[in-house]
């Protein structure tokens, strides 16, 4: 990721609209702010989501809250907890999230 004339800024989170995103299971509130190719989220699922694609989209991700499954296609699964994250090039493991008691997350890309 490289962040080009992008001037100093700050996001207040609880002034941005969410949209709604629904799961195979649960669904998703992602509030969204892109700055020129970097695109910054602000995600919350609700308790028993599961993502209904694999992703290979390459991402920062840092879970603020709950706890988060991560299952790549080839069946490693990785469990990131408050104060965790993953980093990912784009086309690499294919992956796909869920989580049980719900999670909220940073992510860019």
């Amino acid at each position: 990721m490289k962040i080009n004339s992008n001037p100093f800024c700050t996001t207040d989170w609880s002034n941005i609209s969410r949209t709604e995103h629904a799961g195979e299971v649960g669904t998703g509130y992602w509030a969204t702010q892109d700055f020129g190719d970097i695109c910054v989220r602000m995600v919350e699922y609700t308790p028993g989501h599961v993502a209904d694609h694999w992703c290979s989209k390459g991402h920062v991700l840092c879970c603020l809250e709950g706890v988060l499954e991560t299952e790549l296609q080839d069946g490693r699964r990785f469990i990131l907890k408050p104060g965790m994250s993953y980093q990912v090039a784009d086309n690499a493991e294919a992956r796909r999230s869920s989580t049980a008691t719900g999670a909220k997350l940073f992510i860019a890309d």
